[in-house]
């Protein structure tokens, strides 16, 4: 059966969410069928007190579990 996983981080800790979503991916034996992300437009310097901060990070995963 199909179904959605999503998962979110910040731009920061890509290498974290990328083990958590390998981690997650061999734990389950999915078989993926789709991966999309998005990274949300970081914060404009003059309102974070000339630092950016990290943009938020979106991963959405369709996989099949196989199961019916």
């Amino acid at each position: 059966m199909q179904q959605v996983k999503i998962f979110k981080s910040i731009e920061s800790e890509l290498w974290t969410l990328e083990a958590e979503i390998n981690s997650w991916v061999k734990e389950n034996r999915v078989k993926l069928l789709s991966v999309t992300g998005n990274i949300a437009p970081q914060s404009n310097p003059a309102t974070t007190q000339g630092a950016f901060s990290a943009s938020d990070v979106l991963v959405i995963v369709m996989y099949d579990d196989g199961s019916r």
